[in-house]
């Protein structure tokens, strides 16, 4: 458990430090990297990692194929157990509605895949090595 005072809204903490305690990233150095990258906007523009936040932000992050819209809910420089760094935040319906779409539609791009893509098959690859001489 973090003590009492690791957590008060009157405290100043760097947008960095706020993203690897709430546990986006696993450093801080990564999480600057993707804040200079433009991975992270608060409040609808961008801002260096050095930007102190404050309660009621806004931030969007995006990891990979994951856009997330979360509202900082308390501030922490210190990293803890998972449940208490997902008290820092809390994401939107609408961001919660848009991600859980995304993932759906790149589950059926998958499932319907032509015959032939991807790596080929034992045989396949006996007639290429037949063909090339390999």
């Amino acid at each position: 458990m973090m003590p009492a005072n690791a957590s008060t809204t009157d405290k100043k903490v760097r947008l960095d430090k706020w993203l690897w305690a709430a546990r986006f990233f696993k450093t801080r150095s990564l999480a600057a990297e993707a804040i200079k990258g433009g991975k992270i906007e608060l409040n609808g523009s961008r801002a260096k990692p050095s930007r102190e936040l404050k309660v009621g932000d806004e931030l969007k992050i995006r990891q990979g194929f994951d856009e997330k819209t979360v509202i900082v809910r308390d501030l922490s420089g210190r990293r803890g157990p998972a449940p208490i760094a997902q008290q820092l935040y809390k994401e939107t319906m609408e961001s919660i509605v848009q991600r859980e779409k995304a993932a759906a539609q790149r589950r059926l791009a998958n499932a319907h895949r032509e015959p032939g893509q991807g790596r080929p098959t034992k045989r396949a690859r006996r007639l290429i090595h037949g063909f090339t001489g390999k």
